[in-house]
């Protein structure tokens, strides 16, 4: 199986098979991503103790790519500090820029094939820009 099949399956089963899907209530952060050009909606849920995620959690609509990297954001942020999670979206938006991703990044890797579809980086990039504008927002509280 070629690369760009193995990553177009993983894509695929998050689209799928979304993990992390649903609202979660309480939370400590909630914030609303949108790609008007494609009508992606979003709508990401955190939980944070001790500078970890404890709990994330998705709600929305839109392309495959879109949702597929928010359920695969949720696998690789749950557990992680906040810097962690910050450093992760730097490298992703860089992969998607790009930059040779590190190791850092995982099975994340399978979203770099988006690339090759400008115009869908930014749907592989709206729960990233999301969690990092939620993060930005509970800092500043």
């Amino acid at each position: 199986m070629a690369l760009d099949d193995l990553y177009r399956e993983v894509i695929l089963d998050h689209h799928a098979h979304p993990r992390n899907r649903g609202r979660l209530e309480p939370n400590d952060v909630a914030v609303e991503g949108a790609n008007p050009l494609c009508g992606d909606e979003l709508m990401l849920y955190l939980n944070l103790r001790d500078g970890r995620v404890e709990e994330v959690r998705f709600e929305g609509h839109g392309c495959a790519i879109s949702q597929a990297s928010a359920s695969m954001m949720t696998e690789a942020i749950k557990g992680r500090t906040l810097d962690e999670v910050r450093a992760l979206v730097a490298a992703l938006k860089g992969m998607m820029r790009g930059e040779e991703p590190g190791e850092e990044v995982g099975d994340l890797i399978a979203l770099q094939g988006v690339r090759k579809f400008p115009v869908r980086v930014k749907c592989a990039t709206l729960p990233w820009v999301s969690l990092e504008q939620g993060l930005d927002e509970y800092a500043a509280r």
